[in-house]
C-alpha cells in the first residue's frame, strides 16, 4: 500500500517561518496547506504560480533611492510637512 502523504524538509529562517505561519493562520490554513497549495498551482500552470522579474528603474529612480537611503541613514526627520517641503526648497 503507498503512503498517503511524503514529508518534505525544508530549510528557512525562524522569522520567516513565525512571519508566514501567521499570515495563513489568519486565512485559517497551516504552513502545510500553503506549501501544498503553492505545488499544486505550480503543476497546474507548469512553472511558478507567479511572476518574477527584476526590477527595472531608470536613472532618476535610482537617484531618488540613493538620496532616500542616504537620508534614512543620516537620522534627518521632519516633524511637519512644511519643514520638509522648506529643506527641500532650500
Amino acid at each position: 500500500m503507498l503512503a498517503r502523504t511524503a514529508s518534505l524538509n525544508i530549510r528557512i529562517d525562524p522569522e520567516t517561518k513565525r512571519s508566514a505561519e501567521q499570515l495563513f493562520s489568519a486565512f485559517g490554513i497551516t504552513l502545510t496547506d500553503a506549501v501544498t497549495m503553492f505545488l499544486r498551482q505550480s503543476i497546474i500552470t507548469g512553472g511558478l504560480p507567479f511572476e518574477l522579474k527584476l526590477p527595472q528603474y531608470n536613472a532618476e529612480m535610482l537617484a531618488a533611492m540613493a538620496e532616500a537611503n542616504k537620508l534614512a541613514k543620516s537620522g534627518m526627520g521632519f516633524d511637519t510637512a512644511q519643514k520638509l517641503l522648506g529643506k527641500l526648497k532650500a
